[in-house]
């Protein structure tokens, strides 16, 4: 079966997609009014759910590439860090939690780049991907800001984003260790 082009171009459009959102979210987030909470909130989910469609259709049409691979977990750092950068002086986001995460980021961005250099590979852990759902799935609270239908939605993204921590702390572990034991065995 032949595929066309522009579905082989899709899965990194949406990857792209989700890096050039972030200044409307960030734009949305600066205006004043629960409207605008909504509407970050739904750029945020939009956003989101193309992280899921980006690799399911990569695989789908054959369209894997290692500019993918790359990119993929880099979008969702963008997207993740935006959100979060912004919510701090509303103090619903704590500035130690951002900086735990983005720090955890940048520090397993450097092991896959000297990873990749020393021809090892290491693959995306069941702990990385919860932190991202956990992420994904909290920051969208904290967007909206207020109960919703009673329910404490808040203190749920809050907690959820917590749990991401830990999840970071340990698939920051994980990686390192990978990449321990793959250089090892490379030599």
């Amino acid at each position: 079966m032949i595929i066309p082009e522009w579905k082989k171009k899709l899965p990194m459009q949406l990857t792209w997609a989700r890096i050039f959102v972030c200044p409307i979210l960030v734009g949305m987030m600066l205006i004043e009014g629960e409207v605008f909470r909504w509407i970050a909130a739904a750029i945020f989910i939009a956003a989101s759910i193309t992280d899921y469609f980006d690799g399911q259709l990569a695989r789908k049409y054959g369209a894997e590439s290692n500019l993918g691979r790359f990119m993929d977990p880099i979008a969702d750092k963008i997207l993740v860090a935006s959100a979060l950068i912004m919510l701090i002086p509303s103090g619903l986001a704590h500035p130690i939690m951002v900086l735990l995460l983005l720090a955890r980021d940048i520090l397993i961005g450097g092991i896959r780049a000297v990873a990749a250099a020393d021809g090892v590979v290491i693959s995306a852990k069941a702990a990385g991907k919860w932190k991202t759902g956990m992420q994904m799935a909290g920051v969208p609270a904290l967007l909206i800001g207020t109960p919703v239908f009673g329910l404490p939605i808040v203190e749920a993204g809050k907690v959820l984003l917590w749990v991401s921590v830990a999840l970071s702390m340990v698939s920051g572990y994980d990686y390192f260790q990978h990449y321990l034991s793959g250089r090892k065995n490379a030599l």
